[in-house]
């Protein structure tokens, strides 16, 4: 009946999902298993047209009279350019259709081999959305093909409506049908609105009021966005709220911030217990990988995921809806369609997490971040470099009325300095930025500019290389590799910090680093910008941090 080629069945169940109730074939060999897994599906009407450039303006009409997406299947090579002035039509016309060709591996393209030319991306700027499905080996690989389908299909109708290309490689043999029905695939759907009906016919506020295990996750957000205090107090005991410091000030009500701890801290068992029915996901990149591995390990029923541009991000694994909102206006939409209050699963977190005892260290860089963390004047701006860096201050509480910014959008170590200087350079605040010693060198230029003011204080965290190679679960490192991997060096910041016209302050242990806060973190701008340095063993670092988190299981 069917192909087992698993990229195929997961398209064919989303065309039928996704409503593409149409499709125009035209003949070839390596189409061959999307040809008949079509035509079988019993979900399709088909036509069958030989010439592609016919085909292409054929299908055409069809969704022009029907007003619906209408998709056209050819085989690989030249038969898809073939299709290329029909797809540009439909791009102008802004008609909903979907193209499908097959394609041969990527490891046969110009190598001589029949029918073969970089398929993928074809059409450029003429689609909505170009997707090149895997060929499907592994349970990510079918993750991933299922995301990409989901995604070239939601786009058909997404901001007015246009054409879509979904390329599919195909590997010999492929001639056989050992498969009996189609596949029961995720189906992500769109909604602009809580009122929306699903699939099942309930709105999704139906949908949240049915779910009692209710989890929100807050990524990174601008400090100019602040929750709605009238918001937060409809929903703070609606949900758990789960922020780190890059985000919370976007939460309406209490979060909980120390989730890498909260995690290291349970077992198997409890992590099942504590898994939601349904995540809600609004804001940029979370920090903890600890948090992904759970919701990944542990999915809820649904996951919605809110962006003013509708965008699919599937960070969990678990996407089922894309709500295309602003994040405040779902929120306050959400506050008036919820019913009742219960705060079983919220306060189920919330006392796991104040029976964590306190992050305490010896003399290391966790110390150091901690100790100045909570040192920080208010209303100050806290500037996180990546890396090492941004995960300590995870670890820590941190003052009300602190500003907490960072480069997590590709999350590099290249630019963070330079970054919190353009920032501090028109902030009137102070402007603290906590750094590693890797970037710190990689960016010095950062203090060349003349830009540098006295309302900036920066802490270079300086262990003689990336501390976070010593950290990495499995890895060992020759003395020899560890100078490529790591970068082990033996410089300090203090040349260029005094050529630059900075207070230098190095600290060494705990005596040094008590006796150098108060000056660091006085609320009055001085008369020169500050640098203190803070010189630890990364080793010893990696060792303290390992042996902290195995003792939270204890």
């Amino acid at each position: 009946m069917f192909t087992d080629k698993r990229n195929i069945l997961q398209l064919a169940a989303l065309l039928r999902a996704h409503g593409v109730g149409k499709v125009v074939l035209c003949p070839g060999s390596r189409d061959i298993p999307i040809v008949q897994t079509l035509l079988n599906s019993g979900h399709m009407d088909c036509y069958a047209m030989t010439d592609e450039r016919s085909a292409g303006f054929f299908a055409l009409g069809l969704a022009l009279h029907e007003g619906v997406p209408v998709a056209v299947c050819c085989t690989s090579g030249t038969a898809l350019l073939n299709l290329h002035p029909a797809v540009a039509e439909a791009y102008y016309q802004q008609v909903p259709l979907v193209v499908i060709s097959a394609d041969r591996p990527s490891a046969w393209i110009g190598q001589m081999d029949g029918q073969t030319l970089p398929q993928p991306g074809v059409f450029s700027s003429l689609v909505k959305r170009s997707v090149h499905l895997p060929e499907v080996h592994t349970a990510e690989d079918e993750w991933y093909c299922n995301r990409l389908a989901n995604e070239a299909l939601l786009e058909l109708t997404h901001h007015g409506m246009g054409p879509v290309h979904i390329n599919v490689p195909v590997s010999e043999p492929f001639f056989q049908l050992p498969v009996h029905a189609l596949l029961t695939v995720r189906v992500i759907h769109r909604y602009t609105d809580l009122g929306q009906l699903a699939p099942d016919g309930a709105s999704l506020s139906a949908h949240f009021n049915r779910y009692h295990r209710r989890m929100a996750v807050v990524g990174q957000t601008a400090p100019t966005v602040q929750a709605d205090a009238a918001v937060a107090g409809r929903l703070s005991g609606q949900m758990v709220w789960i922020a780190e410091q890059l985000g919370r000030h976007a939460v309406p009500g209490h979060s909980v911030a120390k989730i890498d701890r909260l995690l290291a801290s349970v077992d198997e068992a409890e992590m099942e217990a504590l898994r939601p029915q349904l995540l809600i996901t609004y804001g940029g990149h979370v920090v903890s990988k600890r948090l992904k591995q759970f919701l990944r390990k542990h999915p809820p029923v649904e996951h919605w995921h809110v962006a003013a541009d509708g965008a699919v991000v599937d960070l969990y694994g678990c996407l089922t809806t894309v709500i295309e909102m602003a994040p405040a206006d779902f929120l306050a939409q959400l506050a008036s369609l919820s019913e009742g209050n219960i705060a079983v699963y919220s306060r189920q977190w919330e006392v796991k997490e104040a029976a964590l005892a306190p992050a305490v260290f010896a003399y290391s860089e966790m110390q150091v971040v901690g100790k100045v963390l909570q040192a920080l004047p208010v209303p100050s701006v806290l500037h996180l470099a990546n890396s090492s860096v941004v995960r300590y201050a995870q670890m820590f509480d941190l003052p009300e009325g602190v500003e907490v910014l960072a480069n997590r959008g590709t999350s590099g170590i290249e630019g963070s300095l330079s970054t919190a200087v353009g920032y501090a350079a028109v902030s009137e605040k102070l402007n603290f930025v906590f750094i590693g010693d890797l970037s710190f060198f990689y960016d010095m230029n950062a203090l060349w500019n003349g830009y540098c003011g006295n309302n900036l204080r920066i802490l270079v965290l300086n262990n003689g290389g990336g501390e976070i190679f010593h950290s990495l679960p499995g890895l060992e490192l020759s003395p020899e590799a560890r100078r490529y991997v790591a970068g082990t060096h033996a410089a300090t910041a203090k040349a260029w910090a005094v050529d630059r016209g900075f207070d230098y302050v190095p600290v060494y242990d705990e005596a040094t680093l008590l006796a150098a806060l108060p000056a660091f973190a006085d609320s009055r701008c001085g008369q020169r910008p500050m640098l203190l340095e803070a010189f630890t063993d990364a080793e010893m670092d990696a060792n303290l941090l390992k042996k902290y988190y195995q003792n939270l299981k204890l």
